[in-house]
């Protein structure tokens, strides 16, 4: 089995991937290999695995990326609704707004009220232009009104060391992300996107609960096959991962780093495309986001 991670090595999908890929390996008695294949916003990896062969040994990690590189790219070297089979929806990461503790900020209302009165007085280190932080944060802008000063990088990691220095004011990113730098109280925690508090973090309230009634954005990671792999094989595959993600041991460290296990059926996850490919759309078009 091949496991394609369309991002950098280190960060939270990538740690996700390894740790599945580990049990994996000793659940089937042969090897799994994780390889990192970055760039382009995930398309490079996603292209590989849409030329692979439809025999259950190479899957995709990836998330509402999919759907997001669908609306906001012209061009892909992948048919994104026809290329991909979903396998299973592994788990859901929240994204978290954080700020260095230098800023004065507080809390999330005190976020809102000061990016209403002093317009691109904050500077938002976003881990990728047009990724999941900055579709959430535009569906926060165009809620409340509130303007920020986007800062694009690379990356979670640069945005994060960015903030931590106190050169940018905040980022919005996942939650695994950063949990560390929370607790360890250089980094202060605003608000959560999901419609729950994080379990890894018990204290941080949701943005619901901050002046954004109704506000859920939930940021996951999933699997996929080629398309045209068999359905036999796609169950087996789904069945396994549920089986080695809801194992107490790593349940425990995957929650402990701020992920909440989701699971499910493949058409579950495809119910989840569908409906976030209409949202998305919606919140994109009215930003004037494009890729190139």
């Amino acid at each position: 089995m091949h496991i394609v991670v369309p991002v950098a090595a280190g960060g939270s999908a990538d740690k996700l991937t390894r740790l599945i890929a580990e049990r994996l390996t000793e659940r089937w008695g042969q090897p799994v290999v994780v390889e990192n294949l970055a760039g382009a916003s995930g398309t490079i990896g996603a292209a590989r695995v849409a030329k692979a062969p439809a025999d259950g040994h190479t899957l995709l990690q990836q998330g509402e990326g999919l759907t997001l590189n669908a609306i906001l790219f012209e061009r892909l070297p992948y048919d994104a609704q026809k290329a991909f089979r979903p396998v299973i929806k592994a788990v859901v990461n929240p994204q978290i707004l954080v700020v260095n503790p230098r800023t004065g900020i507080n809390d999330f209302r005190g976020y809102l009220a000061r990016a209403k009165a002093q317009p691109q007085s904050i500077s938002l280190g976003l881990p990728g232009n047009g990724g999941i932080a900055h579709v959430a944060h535009e569906m926060i802008a165009q809620d409340t009104g509130a303007q920020v000063n986007y800062i694009p990088y690379s990356g979670g990691g640069p945005a994060t060391l960015d903030v931590l220095a106190g050169h940018v004011d905040a980022t919005l990113i996942t939650l695994a992300a950063v949990t560390d730098h929370v607790r360890a109280g250089k980094l202060r925690a605003l608000a959560v996107t999901t419609a729950y508090r994080s379990s890894a973090l018990p204290d941080v309230p949701t943005m619901a609960e901050s002046g954004l009634p109704g506000f859920a954005v939930e940021s996951w990671q999933g699997y996929f096959a080629p398309a045209g792999t068999p359905a036999a094989v796609v169950a087996k595959i789904n069945r396994d991962i549920q089986a080695v993600i809801s194992a107490p041991g790593t349940r425990a460290k995957l929650e402990d780093i701020g992920f909440k296990i989701a699971g499910g059926t493949p058409s579950d996850m495809a119910r989840t495309l569908a409906a976030e490919r209409v949202r998305y759309a919606r919140t994109i078009q009215t930003a004037g986001i494009t890729l190139r």
